[in-house]
């Protein structure tokens, strides 16, 4: 779980950050080849907590994870969306206009639309691997895994100013 909490950390450098000293603004961003080593921890770190969790038979464990790899693999591209959104209000976060407000909170919109659809398209995956109960209960791990997330950035992501 540190691993998890040290992602969301080091994502939130992406943005815009805000120097409780000066108030200036600063921009820090990471390196793709950053990003991409700090998620593979993050996704392990995810695999053990679901794992801890969830408790698999062999049975479940069996059925569950390749339908998961398959749903990470596709959470992964819906992050990259992401991560291009907050790389793109950092860039434009001194000289943000309406235009532009207008267009990172659509694309905002468009990334919480594509996150609920593959959400709902993988339960009947997910249920059929687990059966509805048990899916339900990796909906509730994976629902609050991905809100600490959400915390994490938004806390570290100033308002527009």
């Amino acid at each position: 779980m540190r691993t998890f909490l040290v992602f969301c950390a080091s994502l939130a450098l992406l943005s815009v950050l805000t120097s409780a000293q000066t108030g200036e603004v600063v921009v820090k961003p990471l390196t793709d080849s950053d990003i991409q080593l700090i998620r593979s921890d993050v996704q392990a770190d995810k695999n053990a907590i679901i794992n801890h969790t969830m408790q698999f038979t062999d049975a479940e464990s069996g059925a569950f994870w390749p339908v998961y790899r398959d749903y990470a693999r596709d959470q992964q591209l819906i992050g990259d969306q992401r991560v291009q959104l907050i790389k793109d209000y950092a860039a434009s976060y001194d000289s943000l206009d309406d235009p532009k407000a207008k267009d990172l909170v659509q694309r905002m919109i468009n990334i919480e639309d594509k996150t609920l659809n593959l959400r709902e398209d993988y339960w009947p995956k997910f249920m059929q691997a687990l059966g509805a109960k048990r899916a339900a209960k990796f909906y509730q791990v994976d629902s609050r895994l991905s809100l600490i997330v959400t915390l994490q950035l938004t806390s570290a992501i100033p308002l527009i100013p």
